[in-house]
């Protein structure tokens, strides 16, 4: 008879152990309890920390008004020309501030300052959760991503936001979800950061204390 291919054996070996269960090794693991250290402060403190420590700018407001005022002063501050903004709540909020941006999805390639929300911000991280009902591409083309939050939208852990969106969607999920961190950066190149290579070399988030108004 043929030696057994090298495929072969590894089967034998996959329908040995199906067939011949042996016990865990390991019963007494806990797998229940969090890998992490109880966060010393709260939520919207915490990600503000942590979004900071990864390069991104947070900016406190207390109503939406206060974000009219901001939208205005960093338009004028910073410079920014050619703003995209596809969602009415952030397109009102730019025509009160008397900033002008685009709608339209074929200059999106040609903005340099992207407006978005987002589905949660995750506290411990630091981190956005964005998906393709919120985002629509501008984590990745504009030089500049701000993202408008509110404080009913943080959650603790990553495992929060999953269950969070989860429920907020009945299951059934965007086409698209993504976790941002930080300002798009990479030093794949001789070890040499460059910011901005994969998406935003800029990120900016306006947590908001009060509720989106039903207007």
């Amino acid at each position: 008879m043929e030696e057994s291919t090298s495929r072969e054996k590894v089967l034998k070996k996959v329908r040995h152990a199906l067939i011949y269960k042996t016990d865990n090794p390991y019963p007494n693991v806990d797998f229940d309890s969090s890998v992490y250290k109880p966060m010393n402060d709260t939520s919207d403190v915490n990600f503000a920390q942590e979004f900071s420590k990864v390069g991104g700018v947070f900016i406190y407001c207390e109503n939406e008004n206060e974000v009219v005022s901001t939208l205005s002063a960093l338009q004028t501050e910073c410079e920014w020309n050619n703003i995209y903004c596809a969602e009415p709540e952030f397109q009102y909020m730019l025509t009160q501030a008397g900033v002008p941006f685009e709608s339209d999805e074929e200059s999106l390639k040609q903005m340099s300052v992207g407006i978005t929300g987002c589905e949660f911000l995750i506290s411990r991280l630091g981190s956005i959760m964005v998906s393709s009902k919120t985002s629509r591409r501008l984590n990745v083309y504009p030089e500049i991503h701000l993202v408008i939050a509110y404080v009913n939208q943080l959650v603790d852990d990553l495992k929060d936001a999953f269950v969070a969106v989860q429920t907020k969607y009945s299951g059934k999920l965007p086409s698209m979800l993504s976790v941002i961190t930080g300002p798009s950066r990479t030093a794949d190149i001789e070890k040499t950061l460059v910011m901005g290579a994969h998406g935003p070399r800029e990120l900016f988030v306006i947590l908001v204390e009060t509720p989106p108004s039903d207007d």
